[in-house]
């Protein structure tokens, strides 16, 4: 039995005392509002010495206060915005959400502020199981925690390579997004990510699924099949997002995936699900389980909204001692903030059907096929995506003013981005403790947006 560190009933009261004056502080933010005259000064000069460090400006003219609530977010200049982009996908309960509050200083009260895997703490512990417990219906028995998606997608590849040596070029999606090092860099299919960079002609493409052609599957399959082909037992892996992020929030159907998996099992060829993005969004812990390939899977990788990264993989995919390791599997506060986030998600009526985040999806993409098909009719289309991952598409796609859009909607009080290539389209990481009076807002913010930058 694992033994606690009892933090004491005067501690314990005291968390729940700062807790309820970070809520009280919380509660006072009820909308959406614009910056203060006051705060604005020291604020351009704090934006100024950024841009200096770091050799450029920041994307938007955004420093955050260290406060919200909910779906919104108060910044240093005094200004309230709806967060709909979390972060890139991090913040999946919102801003100040007393649960993470309460568990982020528990761990920081203990006496390791980073922990790794060769003298793990009982938070790293507890997280490694959740994960495996959420895996319910794959055959993924194993689980190694690292700091990034990056990291975790790194120790999945090196796992593949291991177990399926001497292979070692990797099958992937056409605008798949991995990461940021030099391997993921290859992996992602966007030449603006990797200029100056060394082509190392690892990576094989195959496109993703297109709802618009009624050839996509096949296409798709008879492309991974002349990969194979030609690269007869050199194929490690089949790397591939099961709802593509970057690439432009598309998903795809089981009976497109399930070929794709059956050529790379008889060909010896990791089937393996980058989650980053979708894990905890779907209206499934997994996007495997709500697409219905949990079996399939050998090798899957999360991160984002579990506040730490992961891979978690078959037996047969177990890599032999010294391949992956790290100093760093994750800060005490990380993981303690992962693990009750994942308790949350888990026990409080998410997933499913029926699940909160079903029902916030369904409400999110109404109202935006009533803008759609109502104010912004021939400026607004293709509302889509799966869960909290929604996308649609302004301008049928124009980069230019798509861009402008983001830069318009953040002036007015949205944060969003893009994802895609062409169309360039609008995406949304939707926080799951949105209202539906927070969704109308933000949609009403979208159709007031759009309409401005139309006019120029």
């Amino acid at each position: 039995m694992l033994f606690n560190m009892n933090i004491g009933d005067t501690t314990e009261n005291l968390i729940h005392q700062i807790s309820a004056q970070v809520k009280k502080q919380a509660d006072q933010i009820v909308g959406v509002r614009p910056p203060t005259a006051e705060a604005n000064s020291d604020f351009n000069k704090q934006l100024e010495e950024i841009g200096a460090i770091r050799g450029r400006p920041l994307y938007w003219p955004f420093i955050s206060s260290g406060v919200g609530r909910g779906p919104y977010v108060q910044c240093q200049d005094g200004s309230v915005k709806l967060d709909l982009i979390n972060g890139i996908g991090v913040h999946l309960l919102g801003h100040s959400h007393p649960k993470v509050i309460e568990a982020s200083l528990k761990g920081a009260l203990k006496d390791c502020v980073n922990q790794g895997h060769l003298q793990p703490g009982q938070e790293y512990v507890e997280m490694s199981e959740k994960l495996l417990a959420l895996a319910k219906g794959s055959r993924l028995k194993h689980v190694w925690l690292s700091t990034c998606g990056t990291m975790a997608n790194e120790n999945a590849l090196k796992m593949a390579r291991q177990k399926n040596s001497p292979a070692r070029l990797v099958i992937s999606m056409e605008n798949e997004f991995a990461g940021r090092s030099t391997m993921m860099a290859e992996v992602t299919d966007n030449p603006s990510y990797k200029q100056g960079l060394p082509e190392y002609h690892e990576v094989l493409r195959i496109p993703f699924y297109d709802k618009f052609d009624p050839q996509s599957k096949d296409k798709s399959l008879q492309a991974l099949k002349a990969h194979i082909d030609k690269n007869k037992g050199n194929i490690s892996a089949f790397c591939f997002e099961p709802m593509l992020g970057e690439g432009g929030y598309r998903s795809a159907p089981l009976d497109y995936f399930l070929p794709l998996f059956e050529e790379c099992r008889k060909n010896n060829i990791a089937i393996w699900a980058d989650e980053v993005q979708t894990f905890l969004r779907t209206g499934e812990a997994f996007a495997f389980q709500k697409i219905g390939f949990a079996d399939w899977v050998d090798i899957c990788t999360v991160a984002k909204t579990a506040q730490v990264a992961a891979t978690l993989y078959t037996s047969d995919y177990n890599p032999k001692p010294g391949l992956i390791a790290g100093t760093f599997a994750g800060t005490t506060v990380a993981l303690s903030a992962g693990s009750a986030i994942l308790d949350e998600m888990s026990k409080n009526n998410y997933f499913g059907p029926e699940g909160k985040v079903q029902k916030i999806h369904n409400e999110f993409i109404s109202q935006l096929r009533g803008l759609c098909e109502g104010n912004c009719k021939g400026l607004l289309e293709d509302p889509d995506g799966m869960g909290l991952m929604v996308a649609v598409t302004p301008f049928s796609g124009d980069a230019e003013k798509v861009n402008k859009l983001v830069k318009t909607l953040f002036k007015n009080g949205l944060l969003t981005y893009t994802c895609g290539k062409k169309p360039l389209r609008l995406r949304f990481l939707v926080p799951a403790v949105i209202t539906k009076e927070e969704i109308a807002e933000a949609v009403s913010i979208l159709g007031a947006s759009i309409h401005e930058v139309n006019k120029g």
